[in-house]
């Protein structure tokens, strides 16, 4: 194989609200926590464990906005983007480094509005590329 993928598929519960940056020229980011659990049974023990992960999720502008407007904590969604490392200098000089998940494909599977017997509208859901990220900065964003 000549090429190389970057690709995650991701399905877990909302770990925090969506938090909204806007920037100049109204472009946005929505960043939020993702837990993905496994459970799975010692052999050596018998017990039962539980491990979760968790992953920094970002969308970018129409995408962010969706989820900001239809996401709350604990909601279930199915992710797909890549993989991104980024590093930056806090105000007091220390390296700062984070690995987040860039997404482009998201299905809400679970809204807590829905079981609250809070009827939503059709949920519309951005497919690759049908929003455009390639205004915002890839490595100047301090947070």
């Amino acid at each position: 194989m000549n090429g190389t993928i970057n690709k995650v598929t991701l399905i877990g519960h909302l770990g925090d609200e969506v938090k909204m940056h806007y920037f100049e020229g109204g472009n946005c980011i929505g960043r939020f926590p993702l837990a993905t659990n496994e459970t799975y049974i010692n052999k050596s023990t018998g017990e039962k464990i539980n491990s979760t992960e968790w992953h920094n999720l970002v969308v970018r502008n129409k995408a962010a906005e969706i989820c900001e407007k239809y996401l709350s904590k604990g909601d279930k969604i199915y992710v797909e983007g890549r993989i991104k490392s980024r590093q930056w200098q806090t105000e007091d000089g220390a390296q700062k480094y984070t690995t987040e998940i860039q997404v482009t494909e998201f299905t809400f599977l679970s809204l807590k509005k829905d079981s609250e017997g809070v009827k939503s509208s059709p949920i519309p859901t951005p497919k690759n590329s049908s929003y455009d990220d390639s205004m915002l900065p890839d490595n100047d964003m301090p947070f």
